[in-house]
């Protein structure tokens, strides 16, 4: 290694000795390269190309160029000033060339030593089902060369080349991993950098700007996306849109490069609520339905996903989304279900249509020539959830069978009526009561299993914590299914048949405050499974015959929106009573003391 490397790879190394790395994850990797050596991460302004580097320490040779001399205990004689290094730089390590040929020069904003932003290498280590390699991991070194280099450019040039450091036979020296953005709007996802690129911009749109090479491309690459959900009690259409472009079919009172403030954002809410009620009719089974509700959001669509943004704040309507939500409650699954599409426009004339069933989602397109797409019912083993009464045997009724108690009993009588003489002995022979007890014993055999009826043991205690626990289990799953109902009416229905009538209000309180499971997107998680079901303490219940106990379980929970599946999983503590109304198990008291998401 020269002596000018190794001082440099010194200096870094000592100067990051006492940085604080950061916690947070800023990316959600989709291809590897977020994890790759190096990272640059390109910006096109309107006047230049910011382009901020992480340089591996291992890889600092080839980014020399870009060391202040007060880093290196031993300055070379030889070693250019940094003006002629950038010149050189510019020319020959990391190039942008424009439209007729010429090679931005570059100035070094910022040069210091830095840890490495952690990306969130989630893929790391796994096998990639494309290629079956194994996704690299980051550099177990943090520590990395930072730096922010300018490249300032005349007037509005069309296309962009970026060229990475390269050998004499065209390859690439060092690894880098590279993510593109035209002003605020990410042209690309994480990408290697390692041949010449060539970026077209659209200077009235960056939106629609693009590399020439079609693997260099972001996940969500339409400004306009269309999603059917067909679920349980509710058929939803979710649409993703800028609001750039819902401004040309209907009026927002924006300007084109005014921002969207604060007070604009709740107007914008309205018209977009009010247009999309009327615009894209829904059939199901063949009938015209209208949204029985209709929801808005304002999103940022990133590496991460789609996220709602929470907190108020100026947006760019370049990139600004808007999330609308139309929901059609639906009492059974439908068998049809379809949409016509009424908005195209010279820059959209196809839209990416995803519809999600209980079996999973399919990805189509809807054009203008055929507006109308639609989803069918194919489902061959699926059952509606239904709410049904949870019955459990837990030894501490004893089961009576009434038409057996009833023939003993009859058959006793008739014995006590012979010997006192009540009835004729010559009517009651010896054969005769032979005969009868026979038959009648053998009856109350045979209908043991026949009008049982279970009376309450009085000297039994509580169930054990084993059975408690499968008694909650039951109960809670038919809440789950119960919460399905979108109609309050129907899920006060659903709700007596497991919650005790007299205190339905306040454990109903406690059950909307605990299955409110939010998620990103703005949406409420639906719980999918309980599980990891534990009772300590089962105590009886004074004067009733149930029970109360602490409790802790797990519910499994998502939802989908906008084409993402979102999944939650969170464990429960909670003090809860259950009683024994009529043979069915309700849950008569629920008070959550703690709730913590685990995944």
């Amino acid at each position: 290694m020269p002596k000018v490397v190794q001082n440099l790879v010194v200096a870094l190394l000592l100067a990051t000795t006492l940085i604080i790395p950061s916690a947070r994850a800023d990316w959600m990797p989709l291809t590897g390269a977020e994890s790759a050596a190096n990272i640059a991460e390109i910006t096109v302004l309107d006047d230049r190309v910011r382009v901020v580097l992480e340089v591996y320490v291992g890889d600092i040779g080839a980014f020399d160029a870009l060391v202040p001399d007060d880093w290196l205990k031993e300055k070379a004689a030889s070693r250019p000033a940094l003006p002629e290094r950038l010149r050189k730089f510019a020319k020959e390590s990391l190039r942008i060339v424009t439209d007729d040929g010429t090679a931005l020069r570059a100035e070094l904003k910022v040069a210091e030593p830095r840890l490495r932003k952690d990306r969130n290498a989630a893929f790391a280590g796994m096998i990639d089902p494309a290629t079956w390699q194994r996704i690299p991991g980051p550099p177990t070194d943090k520590r990395v060369l930072y730096a922010e280099l300018d490249y300032p450019f005349p007037g509005k040039p069309k296309h962009l080349t970026i060229i990475p450091p390269l050998d004499t036979h065209g390859k690439p020296v060092v690894n880098i991993g590279f993510i593109a953005y035209h002003k605020a709007v990410p042209v690309i996802d994480f990408r290697y950098l390692n041949q010449a690129e060539t970026l077209t911009l659209d200077w009235s749109d960056p939106w629609y700007s693009e590399f020439s090479n079609p693997v260099l491309k972001r996940h969500h690459k339409s400004a306009l996306m269309s999603f059917l959900y067909v679920e349980p009690r509710e058929v939803r259409h979710e649409v993703l849109i800028r609001v750039r472009d819902l401004q040309e079919w209907t009026d927002l009172g924006l300007s084109s490069s005014a921002m969207i403030g604060a007070a604009d954002q709740g107007r914008i809410k309205e018209r977009a609520s009010a247009f999309f009620a009327a615009h894209n009719p829904l059939t199901i089974d063949g009938l015209p339905v209208t949204p029985a509700a209709v929801h808005v959001e304002f999103l940022d669509i990133s590496l991460t996903g789609v996220m709602l943004i929470e907190e108020t704040q100026e947006l760019d309507p370049t990139t600004a989304m808007l999330g609308i939500m139309l929901s059609y409650p639906i009492q059974h699954l439908p068998q049809r279900v379809a949409v016509k599409w009424d908005l195209f426009s010279a820059r959209v004339t196809q839209i990416p249509v995803t519809t999600i069933d209980p079996a999973g989602p399919f990805p189509s397109l809807v054009e203008a020539g055929d507006p109308t797409y639609e989803w069918k019912n194919h489902l061959l083993t699926y059952k509606e959830p239904q709410v049904s009464p949870v019955v459990l045997d837990d030894g501490r009724a004893l089961p009576v069978p009434l038409l057996s108690v009833l023939l003993i009993l009859a058959l006793g009588a008739a014995f006590i009526a012979r010997r006192s003489a009540i009835v004729s002995r010559a009517a009651l022979s010896r054969k005769t009561v032979i005969i009868c007890t026979g038959v009648s014993l053998i009856a109350a055999v045979l209908l043991l299993r026949v009008a049982v009826i279970h009376i309450p043991n009085p000297l039994a205690g509580p169930p054990d914590e084993a059975t408690a626990a499968q008694i909650l289990s039951g109960v809670l799953t038919n809440v789950n299914d119960a919460y399905l109902e979108r109609n309050p009416d129907a899920l006060h229905q659903a709700l007596q048949v497991v919650v005790a009538a007299e205190e339905l209000s306040n454990v109903k309180q406690e059950l909307d405050r605990a299955l409110a499971i939010k998620i990103a997107g703005g949406g409420i998680a639906r719980v999918e499974t309980v599980d990891h079901v534990v009772l300590k303490d089962v105590k009886s219940l004074e004067g009733r015959s149930g029970f109360r106990a602490i409790a802790e379980w797990s519910a499994k929970a998502s939802a989908g929106h906008w084409g993402h599946n979102h999944q939650r999983r969170i464990h429960f503590r909670a003090l809860v009573e259950l009683v024994d109304n009529n043979g069915a198990w309700k849950l008569e008291g629920l008070t959550v003391t703690d709730a913590k998401q685990e995944i």
